[in-house]
């Protein structure tokens, strides 16, 4: 008779599944890396690294522009529109070589636009380029640096499909399986490096911000386009096939930034809704256009997902009052808003490298109703900092404004990344072979006409509540409205369409 320790068939503890799952989430990224990706990563990266600019710019505008609350948040819908005409980048990039390339000339151009703005912004914060007034000057600019960033971003989705291999060292095709795990895994590692991008330059926007002339700032930016074009020249791609243009989509892309232009340049009422109901339609048309030839289940999953994922991103935002008041009655300096945007932008790429495994496992549905939920509840900081209670509980417990803020921030920040990547995985799995620049281009102009959507109802907001430097008595009741449009609004869309998502 033989005696021992009889096997143990019981379901493993809380705490080790719970440790599996964070090993599994920490080795995913790590094991999904390979040196072939650095280059593309490195594109992704200056995207993020151009926050090194972004307290000069915030702290230019407030003491040395005029612009209102309201007249930023108009602005924001102008410069959100090249991301939603990416669809004419995308068809250019796909067709329309430059000296015989398809993917490294678009990021130079793109990098050569972003450093022509930072040398305009430059200029004018210095007071020596006065062609047109300040606030001119600024969105001249800003909307360059856009379209410079949007052409080096739609040249990036497409090299994303392109750097991973589909056969393997002996030449034989990898399973499908296999190909498509990866391609999510790059989206992911895409995301990590922007985040990895604002995170190592947040801090240090802060610091220069607060130490150096703010046109001293936007000179050091001169830095960032020189990582993407590294990026550039130093990608290796699998072969793409070049196809004849299609006129629809670029003919009528151009038709559309021409018809933009000539509102922007108008003085027509409601020129900004005009602008976004005419995007919209000429985003679906070509949406329809290009899944015509994907099976009916495949795309009633993307369309579900798209619309779910536009109204988790078609939410308001309280805008520049905010900040104002920040600044001006909670004592808030560039150094802190640098510390505060390092710290939300560690916690936006923990977020990303721990969950966005699991998110790519997950219902696009589930996954955006708890991140609803949950920003919803962690905004509460924002709020305590709106209705003044900081005053009550720096007295009683001794947390003050800083202390909230560095909460609400730590809260808040990994939501906009985390609610990307499910809609990001779809369509890199489903991207054709030959349309993937404007495959990436019109799902990123329709996501990107979600924001549009959100600045708008910023606009709104912030024309009913009026917030003005100095004048903050409305800011309670606007943060209020944007917190419960930010609940109502997605879980709307998730209660009527989340059954469709899988």
């Amino acid at each position: 008779m033989t005696t021992g320790v009889p096997p143990n068939n019981d379901p493993p503890s809380t705490v080790a599944f719970v440790r599996e799952r964070l090993h599994a989430a920490l080795v995913a990224p790590v094991r999904a890396f390979r040196w072939a990706y650095l280059p593309l990563l490195m594109i992704y990266f200056a995207y993020g690294a151009l926050g090194i600019t972004a307290i000069a710019d915030s702290f230019w505008v407030k003491n040395g522009l005029t612009l209102s609350a309201a007249q930023l948040a108009q602005i924001g819908v102008w410069l959100t529109l090249p991301w939603t005409i990416k669809m004419v980048f995308g068809e250019l990039v796909d067709t329309v070589p430059v000296f015989g390339s398809r993917r490294r000339i678009y990021v130079l151009i793109g990098a050569a636009l972003v450093a022509t703005s930072l040398l305009i912004l430059a200029g004018a914060a210095a007071k020596l380029i006065t062609f047109a007034k300040p606030e001119t000057i600024y969105f001249l600019a800003s909307l360059m640096t856009v379209i410079g960033v949007v052409l080096q971003d739609v040249v990036a989705d497409a090299m994303s499909t392109e750097v991973v291999p589909h056969f393997d060292d002996e030449g034989k095709p990898r399973e499908q399986a296999e190909i498509d795990r990866d391609l999510g895994m790059v989206q992911v590692l895409g995301r990590l490096s922007l985040s990895l991008g604002v995170f190592l330059t947040a801090g240090l926007a802060g610091w220069l911000a607060q130490s150096l002339p703010y046109a001293t700032v936007f000179l050091i930016g001169l830095l960032v386009p020189l990582i993407s074009v590294t990026g550039a020249l130093t990608v290796r791609l699998e072969p793409g096939e070049c196809r004849p243009t299609d006129w629809r989509i670029l003919g009528g892309g151009l038709v559309f930034g021409a018809t933009v232009v000539i509102l922007g340049v108008s003085d027509t009422p409601f020129k900004e809704e005009i602008v976004f109901m005419i995007s919209m339609a000429v985003v679906i048309l070509m949406l329809a256009r290009i899944t015509s030839e994907i099976e009916a289940v495949t795309k009633q999953r993307i369309i579900s997902a798209a619309i779910l994922i536009f109204a988790f991103r078609a939410t308001p935002s309280v805008g520049s009052g905010f900040q104002w008041y920040s600044i001006d009655r909670l004592g808030f300096d560039e150094a802190f808003f640098g510390t505060l945007g390092q710290f939300g932008a560690l916690i936006a790429l923990l977020a990303t490298w721990l969950f966005a495994d699991a998110i790519t496992r997950q219902p696009v549905a589930r996954v955006l109703f708890w991140l609803t939920v949950l920003g919803t509840v962690l905004a509460i900081p924002g709020l305590l900092l709106a209705f003044d209670v900081h005053h009550w509980t720096e007295r009683m417990v001794g947390v003050g404004a800083r202390a909230i803020a560095v909460i609400d921030t730590a809260a808040t920040s990994p939501f906009a990344q985390l609610g990307i990547i499910p809609l990001l995985t779809l369509t890199a799995i489903y991207a054709p072979r030959d349309h993937r620049a404007t495959w990436f281009a019109l799902m990123g102009s329709l996501m990107n006409l979600a924001l549009v959507a959100g600045q708008l109802l910023t606009k709104y907001l912030n024309e009913i509540y009026v917030v003005e430097r100095g004048s903050y008595g409305q800011l309670p009741a606007l943060v209020v409205a944007v917190a419960v449009i930010g609940l109502v609004l997605p879980l709307t869309a998730i209660l009527g369409l989340g059954r469709r998502v899988r």
